[in-house]
C-alpha cells in the first residue's frame, strides 16, 4: 500500500525542518524566528505517521532568559542515554550562539541548559547545529561559523566545521574545519556590510549541515548561498573519515535546486528514513508562490552512480511506500 501526497505536506510556515524517527512515530522541528506557538514555546513541532499527515502539537523549547536574544534558529533533536536533546541557535541580529536543551519526551518541553555550547565571546555567530553519531556511538556536532580570511582561495563567509561531543551537552573543543566557500553559487550578499567585524565583502555563505555515512563513506550535505535567493540549494561532499577531509562539493547545488516558475528556495533539509524502513526521504522547506511562508516537503534521496541526488523537488503527484 502506497499513501500519495503532492508538496507541500505542511502549509504553514515551516522553515529549516529537521524530523526525528522515534517509535514509529515522525516529529518535525522548525525555525522558530520570534514567534511563540500556542503553548508558549518555542519551535514548532509536528507529529505523523507517515510523513504526508502531520498534526500540530504546540512548541518546544521553553523559552530560555530573554537578554540571550529573541530570534531561534534551526533545531534538531537526538536522544542518548534516556534523554532527548535540542540543538539550536538564539540570537539578534548577527550574532547567535549554539545552545541545547533537554526533555523527556520527544515533543517536549525542552529547558535550556544554561551554557553556549561555544563561546560567543570568541565566535560571536554559529548556527545550525547538526547532531551525528557514528558507528561506534561516538556523538559528533555539525554547524555553521563565519571565517574571515581568505586563504587558499576561500571566499569569506559562513562555512561549516564540527566537534566531538565529550558529553551530550559539551563539546570537546577540537574543532575542525569540513568545508569552506569557495564557488560562486554559494554567494550570499556582494558587499555584504558587517560592521561587528569592520568590513564589507562578498559574503558567501554555506549552513544547515546534514551528515549520512553511505556505503562506508561519510557524506555531508549542506545548503549554500541565501534562502531569499534564486541560488539557494543543497550540495555534499565526501570523507573516509568522520572528520574529514570533505571533498568533492560541487560548482552547482547538485542535491536540490530551483524549479524555475514552480519551486525557489529549496534547503535546509534533513534525512530520514520511510515508512517501508528502506526508503531515504529529504525533508526541507521551500517558499510559497508569494514569499511569505517556507513550507515543508518531502522526496526521495537517491544513490546513483555520480553520487547522492534528490527525486525532486516535485511539485506533480508523488508516494510513500508503507
Amino acid at each position: 500500500m502506497d499513501i500519495h501526497y503532492t508538496n507541500p505536506v505542511w502549509q504553514g510556515d515551516m522553515p529549516d525542518p529537521f524530523v526525528l524517527k522515534w517509535e514509529g512515530q515522525y516529529y518535525a522541528f522548525g525555525t522558530g524566528g520570534q514567534k511563540r506557538e500556542a503553548n508558549g514555546n518555542i519551535f514548532p513541532v509536528l507529529r505523523s505517521n507517515d510523513l504526508v499527515h502531520w498534526q500540530a502539537c504546540g512548541g518546544a523549547l521553553i523559552p530560555p532568559p530573554a537578554e540571550l536574544g529573541d530570534d531561534f534558529w534551526a533545531p534538531e533533536v537526538a536522544y542518548d542515554g534516556g534523554k532527548f536533546y535540542l540543538y539550536y541557535s538564539i540570537g539578534k541580529g548577527l550574532r547567535h550562539q549554539l545552545r541545547v536543551a533537554t526533555s523527556e519526551s520527544p515533543v517536549g518541553p525542552y529547558q535550556d541548559t544554561g551554557m553556549p555550547l561555544v563561546d560567543p565571546r570568541i565566535q560571536p555567530f554559529c548556527i545550525d547545529a547538526h547532531p551525528f553519531r557514528d558507528d561506534d556511538g561516538q556523538w559528533y556536532l555539525f554547524y555553521a561559523r563565519d571565517f574571515l580570511d581568505t586563504e587558499h582561495g576561500y571566499h569569506q563567509g559562513t562555512a561549516l566545521v564540527m566537534d566531538r561531543l565529550a558529553t551530550m551537552t559539551r563539546l570537546a573543543g577540537e574543532e575542525t574545519t569540513v568545508l569552506r566557500a569557495r564557488h560562486d553559487w554559494t554567494l550570499f550578499e556582494a558587499q555584504r556590510s558587517m560592521p561587528h567585524y569592520g568590513i564589507t565583502a562578498d559574503w558567501h555563505t554555506l549552513e544547515g549541515p546534514c551528515v549520512r555515512k553511505h556505503a562506508g563513506r561519510y557524506y555531508c550535505f549542506y545548503s549554500g548561498s541565501s534562502f531569499m535567493t534564486e541560488n539557494y540549494g543543497v550540495d555534499y561532499a565526501i570523507s573516509s573519515s568522520v572528520r574529514g577531509p570533505y571533498t568533492g562539493e560541487g560548482s552547482e547545488a547538485r542535491v536540490l535546486r530551483r524549479v524555475q516558475g514552480k519551486v525557489r528556495g529549496p534547503g535546509h533539509h534533513s534525512i530520514v528514513l520511510g515508512p517501508d524502513g528502506r526508503t531515504e526521504y529529504i525533508v526541507y522547506h521551500a517558499w510559497d508562490a508569494q514569499m511569505q511562508v517556507r513550507q515543508m516537503c518531502i522526496d526521495r534521496l537517491l544513490w546513483t552512480s555520480e553520487g547522492p541526488r534528490c527525486a525532486g523537488p516535485s511539485v506533480d503527484l508523488q508516494q510513500i511506500a508503507l
